[in-house]
């Protein structure tokens, strides 16, 4: 039998949830770990994520929340909107917006990743210049890569000359989310850990401290020696 769930909180009392729940603190410390958008109230992700819990889901909420622009409303966008309702049109415009590494990050795991295009997303996005975009579909690849167990093999091959292509690139946010794809699909199985291996040694021959991070940080990660 479903759970009940109780139906979503109107986008008002939200909004006043999480300006009472605002610290400048938390604004502070978000900054330091290179978060700073548009919006922040510092608001914990404990906090921002019980206010969806329990709840029914809604892509008008999901639409309401994403349009204040503010931070937090935003990460809870991703958590209320109904994936069913998720269109092509929304997910560029939303990736457009991305304006710090965790909305990406938090719109890709709860939203992007489980949806039918995301694979398709993972394969365009790298190629756009602009730094949360890029780094959108290298996320989707690490997501696909840990979330979906039915994908063969197969469904990861076009992503790694997608991450020697774009390994050079220099922004920090990039490179963890090359470096971070190029893992956990080599930690899938053997066979990709081996084509990750490889992809990781050819980063190392190319003239790019970036590449070369990325190679020497996964490679420690998937040659260590099985348990």
């Amino acid at each position: 039998m479903t759970p009940y769930r109780e139906p979503p909180l109107p986008l008002n009392e939200i909004l006043a949830r999480l300006n009472a729940l605002a610290d400048p603190r938390n604004v502070e410390g978000q900054q330091r770990f290179g978060i700073r958008a548009a919006g922040q109230l510092g608001v914990s992700m404990p906090q921002v994520r019980a206010l969806a819990k329990g709840r029914q889901r809604s892509h008008a909420l999901a639409l309401e929340l994403w349009a204040t622009n503010i931070h937090e409303a935003r990460i809870l966008a991703s958590l209320v909107d109904e994936p069913q309702a998720l269109t092509r049109e929304q997910m560029e415009a939303w990736a457009a917006d991305f304006d710090s590494w965790d909305v990406c990050d938090q719109v890709c795991l709860n939203l992007f990743g489980a949806h039918p295009l995301a694979a398709e997303m993972a394969l365009a996005w790298p190629h756009r210049p602009e730094e949360f975009v890029r780094r959108a579909g290298f996320v989707l690849m690490a997501v696909q890569a840990v979330h979906r167990k039915d994908l063969p093999d197969a469904a990861f091959e076009p992503y790694f000359p997608l991450m020697l292509q774009y390994a050079t690139d220099e922004r920090n946010f990039v490179r963890k989310a090359v470096n971070w794809a190029l893992r956990q699909i080599g930690k899938r199985n053997p066979a990709l850990r081996e084509r990750a291996v490889a992809t990781a040694r050819q980063m190392l021959d190319i003239n790019s401290s970036s590449a070369r991070w990325i190679a020497r940080d996964a490679l420690r990660e998937l040659e260590k020696p099985p348990r």
